[in-house]
């Protein structure tokens, strides 16, 4: 339900998600972003799953670096080079959840969503509901993680639906 950059990790997890995450995607080849996802605790890591794409997990890249997620998938499928990548700072994602049956979702409250400094939304225009779908993201960027979360979980709920 949210996604934030940087994530703090004990360095041996980090060495170990990066081995992990390098192995995977080594073994499938091919060119492009693929979203690694793991399990950690402390220093330990797990595999949970990968998708051979830009994940919505990843949307959080439009607001934390000067380069995104779909910048570097276009990039590396175009064998472009990729740059020294910079990160602005702080960023996290929320996401916009609805509920029920509808062909015709609407959102409202936009204006008031995006008035606060460094925050954004990207919503999916997925045209209808039945039960729960992610329809959006809500994205911030502030001077902690923790402010940015609070903000991007803030905006995510003030999205009327």
């Amino acid at each position: 339900q949210e996604s934030w950059q940087p994530q703090p990790m004990a360095p041996a997890a980090l060495a170990e998600a990066k081995r992990i995450a390098l192995a995977v995607t080594g073994a499938l080849g091919g060119r492009g972003i693929f979203g690694v996802e793991l399990f950690v605790k402390g220093e330990q890591v797990w595999f949970c799953e990968i998708s051979p794409r830009p994940h919505d997990t990843g949307l959080v890249t439009l607001v934390s670096h000067d380069l995104s997620e779909f910048a570097l998938h276009a990039r590396a499928i175009l064998g472009l080079p990729i740059p020294s990548i910079r990160q602005m700072g702080p960023a996290a994602s929320a996401v916009i959840l609805v509920e029920g049956d509808s062909t015709e979702v609407s959102f409202g409250n936009l204006s008031a969503v995006l008035a606060e400094p460094d925050t954004a939304l990207r919503l999916f225009g997925k045209p209808g509901v039945s039960g729960q779908r992610r329809m959006g993201v809500a994205l911030a960027r502030d001077t902690s993680i923790e402010a940015a979360r609070e903000k991007a979980l803030r905006a995510a709920g003030a999205v009327n639906v």
